[in-house]
């Protein structure tokens, strides 16, 4: 066979079910190869669409996805989706194309060096230019992308190689089970937990594995320590829980903020400083912290861990677990985190009750998602002031029910995002969030959604311009620079591209319309104009918080 078949050969062996992307002239040989194999190739309108929907299967399922895109503006297109992937720990392979080995040594049409350029935003990245080669880099590749912290690894393939001959087969695929703490580590930490008072958890995008989630409630269900979430970590403890004190992570200081404030005991979870720097929560590094996480606590002068059990979150908490059912839970005094509970509660239905018209308030719209969504329901964000919103006024009942981009915050995500959603969970609705600024990014996928049928609604918060730097600008200068733009008609739009569409102006239509767009089977859009006077107001009570618990 030839280098290209046995590339789709080794992919079929590691599991690959989809490959998403725009192929080139380079990926010919590739291409045919994969004629008559199980992967399913998914042609979409953008590489940067196709790098998202990689992102998005990476993150919900755990295993890698493939986009692909030729060499050149293929391979740069993609870099941003990726890169965007690759800080938010999502499992996905870069496949691209390239010009022959003959001509890479010198000026040549679309020739740039790939390898290079793909450097800092992925794991690994490597050309082929042996294909007895292949199953080795294809069995690495794999592997070091779901490895923690997963993530990116390119694999480019040039076209004189792909048409090479060659008699090697694939590698037979190999996992291995994640080390876990040391015993007497362990208990340094119990110690800790039990010399402890006020302790408090911090759950990050590490905690929202199955088993780290199923191990993360029990701990709490016998404790009651406090859960604050990440963006990304949501949906590791239920959103009911009594110890659930919802989601940490905006710039300014929220209420549930002062359970770290007041506690004598960090745990972080998974934790991840990509998306909520410790400055933020101990400015002067003086809290007391104990770290778990897959790999050592990354050095930061703020955050210095007194214990780091290091190793598979979920045996580090079975190994907690297991100490508090031989040894007995110690007294904690959580009664002020229940008070802050008590307090996101009233803060969340605030508005629930909105008969305003002209526009809708943030508060509003994501108290009527919530409800019209299910538990095992998936949320996409996009990133701009609304994912700010999302942050603080959704949350959960599972793991992997809300994807929020916020390691390397790339714009564009939710569209492509909700096709890649709904192949993997055909069964669950799926509804995406985006700010006009955002949606437009990737608009062009509206066609890839409706050609694939993909059953989905993306909602869009029209403000006509980018609401979340006004809004940051507001804050600092007391003013900001026109960052104002124009838009479609969302309803000519949506019928464009043969979607189901509805705009809705009045708060009182707003649950209703999110009922029908549901109960449609296809893509569905919904647009309404948003309320971002809510932003500063926000920003202003915020700013006035003495509470102390």
């Amino acid at each position: 066979m030839k280098a290209s078949d046995l590339l789709v050969r080794c992919l079929e062996e590691e599991g690959i079910t989809h490959i998403f992307g725009v192929p080139g002239e380079e990926n010919a040989d590739f291409m045919l190869s994969l004629e008559g194999s199980p992967i399913r190739f998914v042609l979409t309108r953008h590489e940067q669409g196709a790098a998202f929907m990689a992102e998005v299967y990476g993150r919900l399922t755990g295993n890698p996805a493939a986009c692909l895109g030729t060499l050149g503006p293929g391979a740069t297109n993609l870099i941003t989706g990726v890169a965007d992937g690759n800080m938010d720990r999502a499992p996905m392979l870069v496949l691209t194309g390239q010009g022959a080995t003959g001509r890479q040594h010198k000026e040549s049409h679309q020739i740039m060096d790939v390898v290079e350029m793909y450097d800092p935003v992925t794991k690994w990245a490597h050309s082929i230019l042996d294909p007895d080669t292949i199953p080795e880099i294809v069995r690495k590749a794999v592997r070091l992308a779901r490895s923690e912290k997963p993530g990116a690894v390119l694999i480019e393939l040039p076209e004189d190689i792909a048409k090479l001959p060659t008699k090697a087969e694939p590698l037979k695929v190999n996992r291995f089970r994640r080390p876990g703490a040391d015993d007497k580590i362990v208990d340094k930490a119990f110690e800790r937990l039990k010399a402890a008072k006020r302790p408090v958890i911090i759950a990050g995008n590490g905690a929202i594995r199955k088993r780290a989630s199923r191990q993360l409630r029990r701990f709490c269900e016998a404790t009651g320590i406090g859960v604050l979430s990440t963006f990304m970590g949501k949906g590791a403890v239920s959103r009911h829980a009594s110890y659930c004190l919802f989601t940490i992570g905006l710039g300014q200081k929220d209420y549930i903020a002062d359970a770290i404030d007041e506690s004598d005991l960090v745990i972080t979870i998974g934790y991840d400083m990509v998306e909520y720097h410790p400055r933020l929560w101990n400015p002067k590094g003086r809290t007391e912290v104990i770290h778990i996480d897959f790999l050592p606590a990354e050095i930061d002068s703020r955050y210095m861990p007194s214990v780091e059990l290091v190793g598979d979150i979920a045996h580090a908490l079975w190994m907690l677990n297991d100490r508090l059912e031989k040894q007995g839970v110690p007294k904690f005094e959580l009664s002020g985190q229940r008070k802050l509970r008590e307090r996101m509660l009233a803060e969340f239905a605030a508005h629930k009750d909105d008969r305003t018209t002209g526009k809708i308030r943030p508060q509003k719209v994501l108290w009527d998602v919530r409800e019209c969504l299910g538990p095992e329901d998936i949320l996409l964000s996009g990133v701009g002031a609304h994912k700010m919103w999302i942050a603080r006024y959704y949350h959960c009942d599972e793991p992997n029910t809300c994807l929020i981009p916020n390691g390397f915050c790339s714009m564009g995500m939710p569209l492509p995002g909700v096709i890649a959603a709904h192949l993997v969970h055909p069964d669950r609705k799926v509804f995406g969030i985006a700010g006009d600024g955002d949606f437009l990014m990737n608009v062009q996928e509206m066609e890839t959604a409706r050609r694939l049928d993909i059953d989905c609604t993306m909602m869009v918060w029209v403000d006509g311009g980018y609401g979340l730097i006004s809004w940051k600008q507001e804050n600092e200068f007391n003013r900001h620079t026109n960052l104002s733009f124009g838009n479609p008609d969302w309803l000519g739009l949506a019928a464009a591209f043969g979607w189901h569409g509805q705009y809705v102006e009045n708060a009182a239509d707003l649950k209703p319309a999110i009922e029908a767009a549901l109960a449609h089977k296809g893509p569905s859009l919904i647009a309404l104009p948003i309320d971002y006077e809510e932003n500063l107001k926000l920003s202003r009570r915020l700013g006035k918080i003495e509470v102390t618990i």
